[in-house]
């Protein structure tokens, strides 16, 4: 596994356990599926790229932008799902029509036992497998820089 993946699925299994807080983003302490990401930045780069505004549980119903989507193309670099490896993130539509609004990362290959680490809401940090629901669901991937590390 290339050395930015690596170091990715190292980090996000340090947060496995977390419980979950919505906009939180404190290993341990509480995180929502954006604060992993962010915490996994932090623990790789250092400081995070831009300031990340209040939002509500309903953003994505509400605003109707592709935010995450677009976070992703600004920060990350977009790949296609057919070469996902473990350490890349998904993001995740919670039903068709409507804006993405979960991110995850991959922790197992997709064509063998593919698996994900997220921060799930009433659950927190936990890696689980990527069942077909959760599949279907995939609107973009990304990979982290590899500059930084």
């Amino acid at each position: 596994m290339e050395t930015v993946r690596a170091a990715v699925l190292t980090e996000a299994r340090t947060w496995i356990g977390s419980p979950y807080r919505h906009q939180a983003s404190c290993k341990g302490g509480g995180c929502d599926c954006l604060g992993l990401l962010r915490g996994i930045w932090r623990a790789l780069y250092g400081l995070e790229p831009q300031d990340i505004p209040s939002y509500t549980a309903d953003w994505a119903e509400t605003g109707g932008a592709e935010t995450l989507i677009e976070a992703g193309r600004t920060w990350l670099q977009e790949i296609t799902l057919e070469v996902a490896q473990p350490g890349d993130v998904l993001v995740f539509r919670w039903r068709d029509g409507v804006p993405a609004k979960h991110v995850g990362i991959l922790s197992g290959p997709l064509t063998e036992s593919p698996m994900l680490i997220h921060a799930y809401e009433r659950v927190g940090v936990l890696e689980s497998p990527l069942v077909p629901a959760w599949h279907r669901r995939i609107a973009a991937v990304f990979s982290f820089p590899k500059e930084g590390i």
